[in-house]
């Protein structure tokens, strides 16, 4: 991402502590997507403790080098409560149990869903932008968002059909953020030609007897990939990475720009 040299300049040059070291406070996030708008508005000191999930190279949205410079998270109530937090921002899939002890630990807690739309997406990053007092921090996220969209929408005839794996054989279906954003970009959502309408599996299987103008997923190589390629060997196979599919917020421009460029070699 265009800030990830940036970012992790300022983080390996920084205090002798790592972040969410000493006596507590700060913002605690068990929320990868969250994390990815924390590290690009606020100073390392300020943030506790980030999801663990950032720093699997499988579920990050943001630089390993980055994220493995903060105290991760699990998630269970017992670590989260130790770190005495001024904030503690979780998804809304946060089990009952975990916030109701949040709750009686007197910890101010922001549970975030998961944004379906660009324009979901940039009311989340105002919402933590806010929560966290980096109002600014915010606003430049979304003007990034905003010049990407700007930037890289396509309105040409006619839109090829284009099937987007997120992992193995579960395909992103239509009323999702990367289903807006493959519409942006120039590109008509195959998925309900199979009769999926959210998200779910497709196999190689099924969309053999009408495969897609074009078939994206994050892995070069694996069983889901290496089947499709036996079955469709005439259909074209772009890679989009797996750290482009996790989130949105910041993640938006670059994914925008990846889908772009895979429309573009059409």
């Amino acid at each position: 991402m265009r800030c990830g040299a940036i970012l992790l300049a300022l983080l390996l040059g920084g205090c002798a502590q790592p972040p969410g070291a000493g006596g507590g406070g700060g913002i605690v996030s068990t929320n990868p997507c969250v994390d990815s708008v924390l590290v690009r508005i606020l100073p390392p000191a300020r943030i506790a403790g980030i999801s663990h999930y950032s720093q699997d190279p499988s579920a990050t949205s943001i630089p390993l080098a980055v994220a493995r410079r903060f105290r991760g998270i699990a998630g269970t109530a017992e670590e989260v409560i130790a770190l005495h937090p001024d904030l503690v921002i979780a998804s809304t899939y946060t089990p009952p149990a975990t916030q109701a002890a949040y709750a009686r630990a007197g910890l101010k807690t922001l549970l975030l869903g998961i944004p379906d739309s660009i324009a979901e997406s940039k009311a989340q990053v105002t919402q933590i932008a806010d929560a966290v007092g980096a109002p600014a921090g915010g606003a430049r996220i979304n003007a990034d968002i905003d010049r990407a969209v700007a930037r890289w929408s396509r309105k040409d005839e006619p839109s090829p059909s284009a099937l987007l794996y997120i992992s193995g054989d579960l395909a992103t279906g239509g009323s999702t953020l990367l289903n807006e954003m493959m519409t942006h970009v120039g590109f008509r959502n195959a998925a309900a030609t199979y009769g999926l309408t959210h998200t779910g599996t497709l196999s190689a299987e099924t969309i053999v007897t009408q495969p897609p103008a074009i078939v994206i997923a994050p892995e070069r190589a694996s069983r889901g990939t290496a089947l499709r390629r036996r079955l469709l060997p005439t259909t074209p196979q772009a890679v989009f990475p797996r750290v482009l599919i996790n989130c949105g917020g910041p993640t938006i421009p670059p994914a925008l720009e990846r889908l772009a460029a895979i429309r573009a070699g059409l």
